[in-house]
């Protein structure tokens, strides 16, 4: 028997609003710093969202509790980093993950930032965290898991789809997925700690 998966609801697309400079931005910023909306800025254009809710949250937090558990028996010395703001003026850039990670002591900036998405359009996420120089992203979207490495080719930057986690290295992605994906929490829990502790 195939386990039920988590039910997504209509995806809803952001405004956007182009054309401001960062000073508009940041002023526009202040001005709507409201529970429920997240901004996100990336040359010129100004997205702002309404967190969807309850599904969003759950399977946020479903993720989260299987990297950390993940993160905790593979040995590594982390610090979650959770949605923390992070921008940079010279590019053009501001984002807040929906979870991140720092791997190891003394990092500036998440190695590894998760994004659940149940919204549509919108500035392009990859472009931002690249801007960012995050090593890794995740996409979790419409039950699927995508991961991306960042990538140095002289002085360009892209991302690269990889069929493994290389700052989680050791993790079964499929397995991950399968639990995220899972409807009852503690149940999503157990079966990934089984796997952990063979």
């Amino acid at each position: 028997m195939t386990p039920a998966t988590i039910t997504t609801p209509i995806k809803e697309s952001p405004l956007l609003f182009e054309g401001l400079t960062w000073r508009e931005f940041k002023a526009v910023e202040q001005l709507l710093d409201r529970p429920g909306y997240r901004l996100s800025f990336l040359n010129g254009v100004l997205e702002i969202r309404r967190m969807p809710g309850e599904p969003h949250e759950t399977v946020k937090k479903r993720i989260a509790a299987l990297v950390e558990l993940y993160l905790l028996m593979a040995g590594f010395d982390f610090t979650p980093t959770g949605s923390m703001t992070l921008e940079s003026e010279a590019g053009a850039v501001k984002r807040e993950a929906d979870e991140s990670y720092k791997l190891a002591p003394g990092r500036v900036r998440p190695d590894l930032v998760i994004e659940v998405v149940f919204t549509s359009g919108g500035i392009d996420k990859l472009e931002a965290y690249k801007r960012l120089k995050i090593p890794e992203v995740w996409l979790w979207e419409d039950s699927v898991l995508e991961v991306y490495h960042l990538r140095y080719e002289g002085n360009a930057l892209h991302y690269e789809k990889v069929s493994n986690s290389e700052e989680l290295k050791g993790i079964d992605i499929d397995l991950l997925l399968r639990c995220i994906n899972m409807v009852n929490h503690v149940d999503a829990i157990k079966t990934f700690q089984q796997s952990l502790v063979k």
